[in-house]
């Protein structure tokens, strides 16, 4: 019996030894699994550093690169559009002006009723119409003349107080949001589809031609006064409502800046000088690049991957497509790498674009104690249930790197800006006050990303500079600023005055 209760013990000991080990291996892969995720997470911001000496950089390259752009076509990434707009709203403008905003699969055509000085906008209506799917690979004639039939019936229901005076012909400003190569302030020809459109028989067509016919076709009688992209229709809309504004920037799904020029700086320009001796120039920004932008192995991944491979680069680093991605890839690599959701990798984590730009927000603002709305997005979006209050805040951790990497960029894009135009150091008799509109669903909604943004431009600019430079949200833009253009470029302008 003795010797039974000495083995008896042995053996108990022995698996009380063993349990122990096993408790002691598992802390130890798993202290080991964080460790490694913990690595990853630094070597990311490490990466993706943006110190304000590299974003002083990235300005200097951004304005040498304006300068190339603006010296000759194709001298430059940027390809920095003459738009002809050197006339834009200065808000004594009156009357009622209609807009057609075709951006992409859904477009929305506007009527506003402006009343002149101190009357502002007094009366605006707008709808919305859907592009079917096969008038967007069909023919210019079916895809217009849509876009024409869905303005006529918004013509149509047009109210008295919109009616315009007998023999005064209806005006319209265009937004075409797609690639077009400018002649006129109201002609220019189409150079390529993208968004999913491909509709071949249009491309080389002045896309104000094309839907001049629609209108005549469909028996609505109007006039573009104005054709412009998304970008120039906010420099419009934020000229009409403050007159130092200079510089328009979108942050939404993509991002674009365009700002006002000095004709005498355009090297390109050949026509006649106009009489304000300014023109709007449309940088077309997205497709920046340099060497000192702070490209990761995810952002390279990213690129080849990318219907553009190698083009807008300065897009995908800061814009509303790809911050959630950025994010998904660096997840991916900690899952595979450390494990820390678990020993399989989720599913859902392998699938590009699966995390969206607004999760990402909506996990970077989560102030909740246990971080709720992180876990919920896991698992409502990934897949990814049971997680642990510190791998949430790993993943806020990251949220924070992708976002803050991509407004600091954006604010040094700003700053090439304002060197260009001479707005960055103090002039003779004082400060001078630049608005910057900005527009675009990442800017109005990641409420961290726009003041990181702005705080990161006062931090280069100097507490003194940046007292001049003031950011103003104007929203639809693109299509107001479109029927602000077509008034500020009426063919009536004489009459008024």
């Amino acid at each position: 019996m003795k010797k039974a209760t000495v083995g008896a013990a042995v053996i108990g000991a022995a698996t009380v030894c063993a349990v122990a080990a096993l408790i002691v291996n598992h802390r130890m892969r798993k202290s080991s699994k964080w460790a490694r995720a913990m690595a990853i997470l630094r070597e990311f911001e490490e990466k993706c550093g943006t110190p304000d000496a590299k974003l002083k950089q990235v300005a200097d390259a951004m304005t040498v690169e304006m300068h190339a752009g603006l010296a000759s076509e194709g001298g430059s990434k940027l390809k920095m559009l003459i738009t002809y707009v050197d006339n834009l709203p200065t808000g004594d403008e009156a009357g009622v002006f209609y807009a057609l905003d075709l951006g992409g699969t859904n477009f929305r055509v506007l009527r506003v009723q402006l009343g002149g000085k101190d009357g502002g906008i007094v009366h605006q209506e707008f709808a919305e119409a859907s592009i079917p799917p096969n008038l967007m690979v069909g023919t210019s004639e079916a895809l217009f003349d849509y876009i024409a039939a869905e303005l006529a019936k918004f013509v149509n229901e047009e109210g008295e107080k919109f009616q315009q005076p007998p023999g005064k012909q209806r005006e319209l400003g265009f937004t075409f949001s797609f690639p077009v190569m400018q002649t006129s302030i109201n002609s220019g020809t189409i150079m390529r589809w993208t968004k999913g459109f491909s509709i071949d028989d249009a491309v080389g067509q002045d896309v104000v031609g094309e839907l001049a016919k629609a209108m005549k076709r469909k028996g609505v009688d109007m006039r573009v006064s104005a054709l412009v992209n998304d970008t120039v229709g906010t420099l419009a809309g934020g000229k009409y409502t403050h007159n130092d504004v200079a510089v328009a920037v979108i942050l939404g799904t993509g991002t674009n800046a365009a700002y006002v020029e000095r004709v005498q700086a355009i090297p390109k320009w050949h026509g006649p000088v106009p009489k304000s001796g300014e023109m709007v120039i449309n940088m077309e920004w997205g497709n920046f690049r340099s060497s000192h932008l702070p490209l990761t192995q995810y952002d390279h991944a990213l690129d080849t991957n990318s219907l553009n491979p190698g083009d807008q680069i300065f897009e995908k680093m800061t814009s509303g497509m790809y911050l959630g991605e950025i994010l998904r890839r660096v997840l991916l690599r900690v899952a595979e790498e450390a494990g820390i959701f678990g020993d399989e990798v989720p599913p859902k984590l392998k699938s590009p674009f699966v995390l969206r730009t607004p999760d990402m927000s909506a996990m970077h603002h989560d102030a909740s104690s246990d971080l709720r709305v992180v876990g919920d997005k896991l698992k409502d979006i990934l897949e990814i249930s049971n997680t642990s209050l510190k791998t949430r805040r790993l993943v806020i951790e990251l949220c924070n790197i992708v976002a803050t990497r991509g407004a600091r960029l954006a604010a040094a894009g700003v700053l090439g800006i304002l060197k260009k135009m001479g707005r960055d150091t103090p002039r003779q008799g004082g400060l001078e006050k630049t608005v910057v509109a900005m527009d675009g669903g990442l800017y109005e909604h990641y409420t961290e990303y726009r003041t990181c943004l702005e705080n990161t431009l006062k931090e280069l600019l100097g507490d003194e500079l940046a007292t001049s430079i003031v950011f103003e949200h104007s929203n639809d833009g693109s299509g107001i600023g479109a029927a602000l253009l077509a008034a500020s470029n009426s063919m009536y302008l004489e009459d008024k005055s």
